[in-house]
């Protein structure tokens, strides 16, 4: 095996190949700051005394990366000792080409608390800017990860108190496989019970083949200039969140093609990045790189209101203040048109104010229109990109616009184009009539990355589709709808398996805002009469969203009335079925959008009414978002789960935590693409899919569709990307998988039995074990969420593995993964080389339905002498308890508790809930007091110390300190006091912290 070692010399060979200085004489915080403080003095042509560079420092070191990272990027100020003012920066910001580049190895940053040593740091100007880790084991992409997230939450590490708050980019390589990822702040930066985490790239070439060996990585990405126009140029800091992002590999070719077309006048383009590859990112970027163009008066970022959520909204807004608020405020637009301030150059807007900027029946007040005003714009060079350009109501501005300005250069981005297959209007030239597609528009594809891609590359998901057939032997035609009575029946009795037992939450997309309005009368009826018959029900909590009528909302005539109508008219624009449904009728859809906000105002607390009516819409869209909560953070009654829509959310809303699409209504081509692609966001393994149960039997409209998008001309070899594995094929890969786990435990001349795995010796068949069974896991998750399995393929699951059975061996996986991370985590790269590598992917284990609540609830019945319900005994809930990963933290609590209480005295969940939790002060009380005992301490002072960490989420080593100085210790009797202390306190510390991470804990583990 090459030692690492090894891999960092020749690493540094090559960077020194690619011109980078190496340094070998920065070894330490002292000689980093003294080479940082030379390249800063002749940057900015200053010398400064020891006082100010001091100053200096303490002014710029900021534990805050995000601000860091603003700070590097911006030209800041600082006041000298004789009172002269300093502009400076601390890179050549105009360009970063011209900085030194060096490279420095095994830097060691000795504090009080750590003394880590780096790898390899790359130093731009003398900041540090790119740490790169080396490994020898087999990495994967969340331990490459997960090490850098145990660097920064060691105390002392560096990242918060010295010149590495300037940490950009992480790069984790093997030599043969490397993978990087964007420094963030801890909220951002870590790992929680989902296993969320942000997103790690591999690089990859323009027709998206992985470079993944370090020398050609090193190579293609590290060379200087690229490396200084990756980290100016294609980092992205979004404001709203305080998050640093690094664009993909396709995002950045993107943006470098319209740059280039823009920089060579070569006419219009268009980029096809399929739904959730972070297209609107791309876009805005690629607008705000031409705001140091000189031939480019202005450049508009154009955008859809209607498929903006709230954040997106708020970042745009915090571009440029009021960009994408009220549609029917054209008059900043075009005052920001007009204006010759630099700030105004690039303009983020919305294709609904352009419309009406460009509309030449629009008239104000002073009698000259909006596209009166904007005739001095005429002929000048401007730039359009369109952040979605499939749109129906395109052509009409496409037309405008190259009318109005003959000089424009127009860009699309699209996850769906328009092709002669799925266009529906027409252009005429003289006889002959053709169909309007994006490349006639756009003149040409710039760059594609296709869903194919983007399923290949895991970042978006594959789909599930279950094409409804209905109980009983009629089948109906394609396109044709079954009654809406049966759908509804249908999705009730399917929505725990397709949402993981309402982990997640779905869309049921109508055809019209009648059926939209029917079918939630029907599931208020059905849910009111399962209520009735089984008080235990629970019901889905189920909303709808449809555009009301506008010329209804201008009725009283005031001028907020016409205004908001206005916002809806806008609205309406694309959302083609709703604006014609609601010529028809209109009162009574009115009343019935009324009853239905009431009826959410009533559920949720709020305040809604149908003229705010963009209020109660983002509402919604926020509340789809909130599943991502525990029900014990944020109680089931606040979520969504089910939507009723029409055309609303079918495009441009994301949210990970969406996995199903309900479909009633007949889709075709992108269309049908964007509306499946509302459920392919990627969370984590428990959700392998997105879920689509078709009860239109639209099965040659989705090959269609997928043959169209493909981009691989080849529809066999796209639908096997594309869709996951029918039902009999998982089955049998578990069957096979739960083969392979009795042939491993008959190896270890054990039977396959749960019990059983206790006795397995040693480490090596301890990780095999987990190994086998995490596959047994994810196969059967994936299978849990198959919404078309028969009766016959249900009861062949359970003979498989019964589920008892299962869960016994759920509850030893997590107990034998438990004792191994142990190992993981206090000797680290000390621990066997396998135990090192070991993903134990806990998620995968984490039960939606046996949660806090759902234990609760079961103890209640059980313990209630009136109860109906088959009685369970402790040992069995017990059992229930120990297979559920989410609970795993309070496992040992939670089973003292059940264990003390009295099985035949009923008890209410609310009582239950109450008791628990002074159980838990008691019994943490008594634990506080065993170890105070044990060390020599004041039990009232160590439950202080305790108090101050858990309330701060920050382990103080100085706070350590006051709590032994009692005891009189020297150095050296004292370290192995805090040792021994420690050890006893940080399992405490960590129930306590119930899986929030404790910043500076690690030290001591």
């Amino acid at each position: 095996m090459t030692r690492e070692n090894h891999i960092e010399e020749s690493f540094i060979t090559k960077l020194s190949d690619l011109k980078y200085i190496y340094r070998q004489d920065i070894r330490d915080k002292e000689s980093l700051e003294k080479n940082f403080r030379e390249k800063f003095e002749a940057l900015n042509r200053v010398r400064l005394s020891e006082a100010e560079f001091a100053r200096l420092r303490d002014e710029i070191v900021n534990p805050d990366v995000f601000a860091a990272s603003k700070l590097l990027r911006e030209q800041q100020y600082f006041q000298r000792e004789d009172g002269t003012p300093l502009h400076y920066t601390l890179v050549n910001i105009k360009d970063w080409c011209k900085n030194e580049f060096e490279v420095i190895n095994q830097l060691r940053m000795d504090t009080d608390n750590s003394n880590h040593r780096y790898d390899v740091i790359i130093l731009i100007n003398g900041i540090p800017v790119v740490q790169i880790e080396l490994k020898t084991l087999d990495i994967t992409p969340r331990k490459a990860m997960q090490q850098i997230v145990d660097y920064k939450n060691d105390p002392g590490n560096g990242y918060t108190n010295s010149l590495l708050c300037f940490m950009q980019l992480f790069i984790v390589s093997n030599k043969t496989n490397t993978y990087y990822f964007s420094n963030n702040r801890n909220q951002h930066f870590a790992f929680n019970a989902d296993e969320q985490f942000l997103p790690v790239y591999q690089f990859a070439d323009e027709n998206n083949k992985k470079i993944t060996h370090l020398d050609d990585f090193s190579d293609k990405f590290l060379s200087k200039c690229t490396l200084g126009e990756m980290i100016s140029k294609y980092m992205v800091l979004v404001e709203s969140e305080q998050k640093l992002l690094v664009m993909r590999p396709y995002q950045i070719y993107a943006v470098k093609a319209i740059v280039n077309c823009i920089e060579q006048n070569r006419g219009n383009g268009y980029i096809w990045h399929t739904t959730g590859s972070g297209k609107t990112l791309t876009s805005f970027k690629a607008s705000t790189l031409l705001k140091d163009n000189p031939d480019v008066e202005k450049c508009l970022f154009v955008v859809d209101r209607k498929d903006l959520d709230r954040q997106t909204r708020e970042e745009f807004n915090k571009f440029q203040e009021g960009s994408v608020e009220e549609n029917t405020n054209t008059e900043t637009l075009v005052r920001r048109l007009l204006s010759n301030d630099y700030s105004d150059k690039v303009i983020v807007t919305t294709i609904q104010k352009l419309g009406l900027a460009l509309d030449g029946n629009f008239r104000k007040e002073n009698g000259q229109t909006y596209k009166e005003r904007l005739e001095p714009l005429k002929n000048k060079r401007i730039v359009f990109i369109f952040d979605e350009c499939h749109r129906s109501q395109f052509g009409d501005n496409h037309k405008a616009i190259k009318e109005f300005f003959p000089n424009a250069q127009l860009f699309g981005f699209t996850g769906t184009p328009i092709f002669d297959d799925n266009s529906t209007y027409k252009k005429v030239d003289g006889e002959l009539a053709s169909y309007k597609t994006t490349e006639d528009i756009f003149q040409k594809l710039l760059h594609p990355y296709t869903i194919t891609n983007a399923i290949e590359d895991r970042n978006v998901l594959r789909f599930h589709i279950d094409f409804y057939k209905g109980q009983g032997t009629a089948n109906a035609k394609p396109g044709e709808a079954i009654a809406q009575q049966a759908v509804a029946e249908a999705i009730l009795e399917k929505h725990d398996a397709a949402t993981h037992y309402k982990r997640f939450n779905a869309i049921l997309a109508t055809s019209s805002i009648n059926n939209a309005i029917e079918y939630y009368n029907i599931f208020k009826t059905l849910q009111e009469k399962k209520k009735a018959e089984n008080p235990d029900y629970i019901p889905l909590n189920i909303v709808c969203v449809f555009s009301p009528p506008a010329q209804l909302i201008a009725k009283s005539g005031d001028q907020q009335s016409q205004k908001n109508a206005a916002d809806v008219k806008q609205l309406q624009e694309d959302l083609e079925q709703e604006k014609a449904d609601n010529q028809i009728n209109p009162e009574e859809k009115k009343k019935a959008l009324m009853n239905i906000i009431a009826d959410y105002n009533k559920q949720y607390g709020t305040n809604h009414s149908i003229n705010e009516f963009d209020s109660y819409y983002q509402n919604v869209q926020t509340r789809i978002k909130d599943h991502k909560y525990s029900n014990k953070d944020y109680p089931h009654k606040n979520k969504i789960d089910i939507v009723i829509v029409v055309d609303m959310l079918l495009t441009g809303f994301d949210s990970k935590y969406l996995n199903t699409l309900y479909v009633d209504k007949n889709l075709r081509y992108h269309g049908l693409i964007q509306a499946f692609s509302r459920t392919n966001r990627v969370l984590n393994d428990t959700k392998p899919y997105g879920n689509i149960l078709d009860f239109r039997s639209q099965q040659q409209q989705v090959n269609k569709a997928i043959e169209l998008f493909s981009g691989e001309g080849n529809e066999s070899k796209s639908r096997e990307i594309w869709l996951v594995d029918p039902a009999p094929v998982i089955i049998e890969k578990y069957q096979k998988a739960v083969e392979a786990m009795g042939i491993f435990m008959e190896s270890q001349n054990l039977v396959n039995e749960p019990q059983e795995v206790y006795n397995l010796k040693g480490d090596a068949a301890r990780i095999n074990f987990v190994k086998n069974f995490k596959e047994v896991q994810r196969l059967r998750t994936q299978l849990d969420q198959y919404t078309d399995l028969d009766a016959e393929q249900k009861e062949l699951i359970q003979t498989i593995l019964p589920e008892d059975t299962l869960r016994s061996y759920r509850a030893s996986y997590l107990e034998t993964a438990k004792q191994l991370r142990e190992i993981q985590q206090k000797e680290g790269e000390n621990a066997p080389l396998g135990i090192q590598q070991l993903d134990f992917e806990f998620v995968l284990f984490a039960s939606a339905l046996i949660d806090y609540d759902y234990i609760m609830g079961l103890i209640a019945d059980n313990t209630d002498p009136k109860s109906k319900k088959q009685k369970m005994t402790k040992e069995q809930l017990i059992k229930l308890l120990s297979s559920s990963s989410n609970l795993m933290d309070e496992k040992e609590d939670l089973t003292d508790y059940i264990n003390g209480l009295d099985w035949e005295q009923g008890q209410d969940e609310k009582q239950l809930k109450q008791g628990y939790e002074i159980f838990k002060v008691e019994k943490n009380a008594k634990e506080l007091a065993t170890i105070a005992h044990k060390h020599g301490l004041e039990t009232a002072y160590l439950k202080t110390f305790t108090d101050d960490i858990i309330s701060r989420m920050i382990f103080d080593g100085e706070k350590l300190t006051d709590l032994l100085e009692p005891l009189e210790l020297s150095w050296k009797e004292r370290r192995v006091k805090e040792l021994a202390l420690m050890e006893d306190l940080i399992p405490q510390l960590k129930k306590l912290a119930q899986g929030r991470e404790i910043s500076g804990l690690t030290a001591y583990e």
